[in-house]
């Protein structure tokens, strides 16, 4: 059941960490903290923490399995309900990565036409956007996680900037702790869904790592670190903003980077932004290879060939939605399919694997 790659195309172990890490740093990180805040309030960090958690429960899960059919998820499918049935199982799959790389360029476009340019086209940047994906899908998989290393190696600077803020934070936002119910926080937890997918990428590229078991450690570590990281931001978030103030900023983690001067930059918020045009890179890119890979494996089109038409597609996706409320819907499907996915989907596919090795054994 094995997937046979070749040893020049796969990456060492430690390299997961930025891929996993690079597929949940996107768009969300500019608005969740108002998203966690509507149910959970100011106890949105504890639903934070949650997400954690249950992120670190289906890594293992989805190592285990993996693990069992040595290769990815349509090898699992493979492996439980044979080749034909997984021909129709694989077009939902496909359908929500591509709807997930819609999602986040057309979300970063209105974010770029909202702060910085009103008269932006959002056909032509997408299309701009995306032939650069195309190039970099069709300089191999190891070009992709290169992409997705200086992705996060670069803009870490941004993660020190935030403490311009504590100056001006009151920390007693935050008190009293536990002011909501259990309901509320994990309402809250749902709530950052969209936030946080991006690790369910593993598997489509685990085949293509040197020694997986090895990479275990590194995909956990990626887990922690993104949590630490939105915890941190959560934090400095509730504690500069009333909850009223919150809920009146779409992306409040820019309205924060309003108040930082420098030397030799005024609009700070501007080079966030732009920051922001690497950091999705790698989530578009993987997004479509895994996409077309899939393809390939199931119904034997040519890896280039595929790749071409899903970016139409998703060019044709992102110009659809044009006002706020649309861009919203299409988010928050893309989120609800996301948790369907991950939270409900892949346990049961773990469940099945391990229920299907045991009648195997007997």
């Amino acid at each position: 059941m094995s997937v046979n790659i070749p040893v020049t195309n796969k990456i060492s172990p430690f390299l997961v960490f930025y891929l996993i890490h690079t597929m949940q740093v996107g768009v969300g990180m500019l608005g969740f903290q108002r998203i966690i805040a509507t149910y959970a309030g100011t106890d949105g960090w504890i639903s934070v923490l949650l997400t954690g958690v249950i992120l670190h429960i289906l890594m293992w899960m989805m190592y285990k399995m993996l693990a069992i059919v040595d290769g990815d998820i349509v090898t699992v499918h493979n492996y439980i309900i044979g080749k034909k049935a997984t021909k129709i199982v694989c077009i939902p799959i496909i359908l929500y990565f591509c709807l997930f790389a819609i999602s986040v360029l057309r979300t970063y476009i209105e974010i770029i036409q909202v702060w910085m340019f009103q008269e932006l086209e959002t056909f032509w940047f997408a299309l701009i956007y995306l032939l650069l994906v195309i190039y970099i899908i069709y300089g191999g998989f190891r070009t992709i996680v290169g992409i997705a290393f200086f992705s996060i190696v670069l803009p870490i600077y941004i993660l020190v900037l935030f403490l311009f803020t504590v100056p001006f934070a009151d920390f007693s936002n935050l008190l009293p702790i536990f002011d909501h119910s259990i309901g509320d926080i994990l309402k809250g937890s749902r709530n950052m869904t969209f936030t946080v997918l991006g690790f369910e990428s593993i598997l489509l590229f685990y085949p293509f790592i040197k020694n997986p078991k090895k990479s275990h450690k590194y995909a956990h570590l990626a887990i922690l670190f993104t949590t630490i990281v939105y915890l941190y931001i959560c934090i400095l978030t509730f504690s500069y903003f009333s909850e009223n103030q919150l809920q009146k900023n779409t992306w409040p983690t820019l309205t924060m980077w309003k108040i930082i001067r420098l030397p030799f930059v005024e609009r700070f918020e501007y080079i966030g932004i732009a920051s922001w045009f690497l950091l999705i890179l790698p989530i578009i890119a993987i997004s479509i290879w895994g996409t077309s890979r899939i393809i390939k494996q199931v119904y034997s089109i040519r890896q280039r060939r595929s790749v071409l038409v899903i970016s139409l597609l998703c060019l044709i996706g992102i110009c659809i939605p044009t006002t706020r409320s649309e861009i919203n819907m299409v988010t928050d499907l893309t989120a609800k399919i996301g948790f369907y996915f991950c939270y409900i989907y892949v346990p049961i596919l773990f469940v099945a694997t391990l229920i299907k090795k045991k009648v195997k054994k007997s």
